[in-house]
């Protein structure tokens, strides 16, 4: 069968690859019908993710079916229609053994760390399968991405009527978005695209949106916007300069939250950060419980994902248009894989 490999940063291959055995105890073997493209691909392919290491199947947001399941599985069997949550942890370690699954000291992510789901088919550890018998394999495919920002908002932890802030509003961005609303706190939204700021107005109905012009006026619209500074900020990014600046954007006693990873030292101001006695979040992948509560918010439909999806390829198109979806102009939000 056929795979796509990223062979290093800006360069695939369609290849050749043996069929995966049999599912084993534990196990599920899956048919790949979906692939959502991210920034964590976009990252890859242009040699800014951390993590990655090359040569590498892409693909961890995945809408898959379950062709066979091995001894013991009784989660899922042939039929299911699942999302798939790509962090293969170890279940061993100081993080699993406190339920931290999404930050396992031995983790390795399907499509960065280990491949992924550019491929028809594939084994993958059973427990990682989220069935839903409602949702399209598309929207299953979503599932991932809105995860990192179910997780990022559970971090951050805003209440009701205080003001938030999301910088950047790419697809992890538009996730962060989606759970802030559900908790009722109030959104800014900023951004330097501004056909992404006015997706963001129009169909997101968010509260307000800057453009970042980067001369100074981002903190001046913030304060216009807010009365005053944010309650709790998230750095959707991935940009180091966006990253250091986020802490002047923060209120007294705020949090911030860092969704968006990069290979550089992000620096800040000492003094900033103990005057205002902020506190700093992480935000890395997802947990179990994220998959289940987005799926169950999709399918009653008070998350609409049908507005996400804004350009389609075919499996053997990809290597030709992937590097448009490296570029905000083209108006890329989620790109979609049709590998079937």
């Amino acid at each position: 069968m056929q795979a796509i490999v990223l062979q290093k940063p800006g360069h695939f291959e369609q290849v050749g690859i043996d069929e995966p055995k049999g599912p084993g105890p534990g196990e599920a073997l899956v048919r790949v019908h979906r692939v959502g493209i991210c920034g964590t691909d976009v990252s890859g392919y242009l040699g800014k993710m951390p993590f990655y290491s090359y040569p590498r199947i892409p693909g961890h947001e995945l809408g898959v079916e379950v062709l066979a399941v091995g001894a013991g599985v009784t989660g899922v069997k042939p039929g299911d229609r699942c999302s798939v949550e790509p962090y293969l942890n170890c279940q061993s370690c100081f993080a699993c053994r406190r339920g931290g699954g999404n930050c396992c000291e031995n983790l390795q992510v399907l499509g960065v760390h280990t491949d992924g789901g550019l491929r028809p088919r594939f084994l993958v550890p059973a427990r990682k399968l989220h069935p839903s018998t409602k949702l399209a394999l598309e929207q299953l495919a979503l599932v991932e991405t809105l995860a990192i920002g179910c997780h990022a908002v559970s971090r951050g932890g805003p209440r009701p009527g205080e003001h938030a802030l999301v910088i950047g509003a790419g697809p992890i961005g538009l996730s962060v978005i989606e759970f802030v609303k559900l908790t009722g706190a109030k959104i800014t939204v900023l951004d330097v695209n501004e056909r992404r700021l006015d997706f963001c107005e129009k169909t997101m109905g968010v509260d307000h949106v800057l453009l970042a012009k980067g001369d100074g006026s981002e903190l001046a619209g913030l304060h216009d916007a807010t009365g005053g500074l944010p309650a709790v900020v998230f750095d959707a990014t991935g940009n180091t300069k966006s990253m250091g600046n986020a802490f002047h954007y923060v209120a007294y006693t705020g949090r911030l939250v860092f969704v968006g990873i990069v290979t550089d030292d992000v620096s800040f101001p000492d003094p900033l950060l103990h005057r205002r006695e902020m506190t700093v979040f992480a935000s890395r992948n997802a947990l179990p419980a994220d998959f289940d509560r987005i799926i169950g918010l999709i399918e009653e439909g008070r998350i609409d994902t049908r507005p996400w999806i804004t350009h389609r390829t075919s499996f053997g198109e990809l290597i030709d248009n992937f590097p448009s979806y490296t570029r905000p102009e083209t108006g890329v939000i989620k790109a979609m894989v049709e590998v079937d």
